[in-house]
């Protein structure tokens, strides 16, 4: 139960919420955006200083001791990532560092897809998700049109009372032609695990698939082992790391495409960028991604309970999930909602008045527009249970 998770983990949560200095210097205010972008604990920050003012300078360009240094944190961070992803054969795959996901699928898209499809060849790609992860696969159309490559672009079906693919139909949008599918580990506005196995089971074996885990990676354990994807992209910033860093993990498995190899000359790394990843991925071990997951997912049912009361509420995804007893998957520290006769945006700056940093708009959704906007609260290891009662507590005064 929700409850027993919190009190277990109270006294752990509580040192871990003094690690981060912003959080610690205003006790008063509850960042609730950590979808948007983390907080950064004192060990990621300190690494930045130490490197900054210890051995900063280019990667593979020098001989010194100083650039072999920053050499070898590039190639150590590359380990480091496939250790966090559970990486089974870590000889045979590779890491690119980005400037975040975005960059990340563009690169999948720009780089590699074209060397996988032919004329009249078929990709699913998400159009319920997050623009970053539909642009690129557009873009890519585009690119090999010019070409005079056609690739058809097959919506990934998706079940909006859910906030999941829709896995039943899945199976009748996979055909002969299909050659890869783009999909969200967790979703940026529903908040639920969006069950990748069920979409493995659809393509079978040999269909690659990319998966967006901007979400996931930093908030709950992820293995690509388990998750049998061949591509794997996640932001820094959304991670406890630096804004501008980021990666694409790729399998590089036999018979499921070419080698991932980035096209262009390989310039200047972000190596700030990939300390602060380094550092981060070395705190989010030691504080355990898997209570890091109870912690949020726990806070996030007390939320969808208490919203489910409040009658001028909508919470958005999966109705079956909000109780605080429910057996169905829980949303993870995601939490989005609407206010009958607020709209979104006023209820940001209301919120935010009274302390609360949230998101309101449309959130980046395929598709969506201000019409759509909605106010999202994403938790993190730094949030409380006196925030989430505080806040509940200020949307009944606005019921009221």
């Amino acid at each position: 139960m929700p409850g027993t998770e919190l009190n277990e983990l109270a006294e752990w949560q509580r040192e871990l919420r003094q690690q981060f200095p912003i959080i610690a210097a205003h006790p008063d205010v509850a960042y609730l955006d950590s979808a948007a972008t983390s907080q950064k604990p004192r060990a990621v920050l300190d690494a930045v200083q130490t490197y900054l003012t210890t051995s900063n300078a280019n990667a593979g360009r020098g001989s010194y001791p100083w650039a072999n240094h920053t050499t070898a944190l590039v190639e150590r961070t590359r380990q480091r990532v496939k250790e966090f992803l559970g990486d089974p054969e870590p000889e045979r795959s590779g890491v690119h560092f980005t400037s975040g996901t975005t960059e990340g699928l563009r690169t999948v898209a720009r780089d590699w897809l074209p060397g996988l499809v032919s004329d009249g060849d078929e990709i699913l790609v998400p159009f319920a998700d997050h623009r970053a992860n539909l642009d690129p696969w557009l873009e890519a159309q585009r690119l090999l049109a010019r070409q005079g490559v056609t690739v058809h672009l097959r919506e990934l079906p998706y079940q909006e009372s859910s906030g999941d693919y829709d896995h039943r139909a899945l199976a009748g949008a996979v055909g002969t032609r299909t050659r890869f599918v783009a999909a969200t580990h967790v979703h940026h506005v529903y908040g639920g695990d969006m069950n990748v196995h069920r979409i493995r089971e659809a393509v079978g074996p040999d269909v690659p698939i990319c998966l967006d885990a901007a979400q996931s990676i930093g908030h709950l354990p992820v293995s690509v082992d388990r998750l049998d994807v061949d591509f794997l992209v996640f932001s820094g910033h959304k991670a406890l790391a630096l804004p501008g860093s980021g990666a694409v993990w790729a399998r590089n498995a036999p018979g499921r495409g070419p080698e991932f190899r980035p096209g262009g000359w390989d310039g200047t790394p972000n190596t700030v960028g990939i300390a602060a990843l380094e550092a981060a991925l070395d705190w989010l071990e030691a504080a355990g991604t898997d209570r890091i997951a109870r912690w949020t997912t726990a806070l996030t049912a007390r939320l969808t309970e208490g919203l489910r009361r409040l009658d001028p509420y909508e919470v958005l995804g999966c109705q079956a999930s909000l109780a605080a007893d429910s057996a169905v998957q829980r949303r993870h520290g995601i939490v989005t909602f609407r206010h009958r006769d607020i709209p979104s945006d006023d209820l940001g700056f209301i919120l935010y008045d009274q302390g609360f940093m949230v998101r309101a708009d449309s959130l980046c959704q395929a598709g969506a527009d201000r019409r759509d906007g909605s106010v999202r609260v994403s938790l993190h290891v730094y949030n409380t249970v006196r925030e989430v009662d505080r806040l509940l507590t200020v949307l009944a005064t606005l019921e009221e």
